[in-house]
């Protein structure tokens, strides 16, 4: 742009207007599209604890989550994916039209409802395996989100159940957070925090539960946006 502001000072007043302008316009182009660039979409693939169970339009997970991003100064949009009472194979499912182009990252929560079922965790992994790898070919990074499988179902169903989050993650160089409920499970007095910060159902956060969930995950979501941009 110096190049042609040059020739038009050469040219005259009435050139070096119009270059002016066209220099400016240029510079400004240039930084809507830089911006542009700097935006991230993220789309959260999960069940009802992502999608938002039982509570008002805007304090559900998705949207406290977006909004915790951009109080720490990240521009970010997350598309609330989350389908109440989907297993990982309703993940796998529609996953392809869940990675729109427009995506460029994915957090993946599933695997409660595979547990109320009794499902096989070989079954589990192998839909999570398919999560992973259509995201891989879609190059799009992915935030793999555990969960504990509670005693029940016996030492080696819990062992088999608890280990494929870490591990897939591992295998597809994808982040790991190590429990959805981290931000409640980890409060002192577990009998107060279901008080406190759960539904009435016992399974479903609160309001007030879903920030301390979106506090405590919000670090890893936003190493999620860095390695997409």
């Amino acid at each position: 742009m110096e190049g042609l502001l040059g020739i038009a000072r050469l040219l005259g007043y009435g050139a070096w207007t119009r270059a002016l302008k066209l220099a400016l316009a240029i510079s400004l182009a240039a930084s809507a599209t830089a911006a542009q660039a700097e935006e991230v979409t993220i789309a959260a693939l999960g069940d009802s604890l992502t999608q938002g169970y039982g509570l008002p339009q805007g304090e559900g997970f998705v949207p406290q989550l977006e909004a915790w991003l951009a109080a720490q100064g990240a521009d970010v949009e997350v598309l609330n994916a989350g389908v109440s009472g989907d297993t990982t194979a309703g993940g796998l499912s529609r996953v392809a039209w869940t990675l729109t182009p427009e995506v460029d990252a994915i957090i993946v929560a599933l695997g409660g409802n595979d547990l109320l079922r009794g499902i096989d965790p070989a079954a589990s992994r192998a839909n999570l395996e398919g999560i992973l790898t259509a995201a891989r070919k879609a190059g799009v990074e992915v935030l793999l989100v555990g969960l504990d499988a509670p005693g029940n179902y016996g030492p080696d169903y819990k062992a088999a159940f608890d280990s494929m989050y870490p591990d897939l993650a591992e295998d597809y160089d994808a982040l790991y957070f190590e429990s959805f409920l981290k931000g409640l499970s980890d409060l002192p007095d577990r009998g107060q925090a279901m008080r406190d910060y759960m539904q009435e159902d016992g399974i479903h956060p609160s309001a007030k539960g879903v920030a301390l969930i979106v506090e405590a995950m919000g670090p890893t979501v936003l190493e999620l946006v860095e390695r997409a941009r």
